[in-house]
């Protein structure tokens, strides 16, 4: 054999045995490149399900504070009707007061 086709065949062998290596390089970043991608989706959809955990949570404590703010709010209104007839009732009284009073007349008995 001569120098040349010696050189041809060690050529394509490293040639051969470089594209191996550079086919599992390639398959091996493939692959962890999916997982990675995996991973970044299961992580997103753990996290909306937590994000759509809290949003009812906090969706039905508004509910709770808004049925609680219109509670509180029909028993001011008692509570403004009954301070306003309690004032009436007692300017009404205190009128009454300042009005003088008739004196009495005593009668002795003898």
């Amino acid at each position: 054999m001569d120098s040349v086709s010696i050189y041809t065949v060690l050529i394509t062998a490293l040639t051969v045995l470089g594209s191996t290596g550079a086919w599992r390089f390639y398959e091996k970043r493939a692959i962890n490149k999916e997982k990675s991608e995996n991973f970044m989706k299961d992580e997103c959809r753990e996290r909306i399900v937590k994000l759509e955990v809290l949003l009812e949570r906090s969706s039905k404590e508004k509910d709770e504070m808004r049925q609680e703010i219109l509670k509180l709010t029909s028993e001011v209104s008692e509570l403004r009707v009954k301070v306003d007839f309690f004032q009436k009732e007692n300017d009404d009284l205190a009128a009454n007061k300042r009005k003088p009073r008739t004196p009495r007349t005593t009668t002795k008995t003898k």
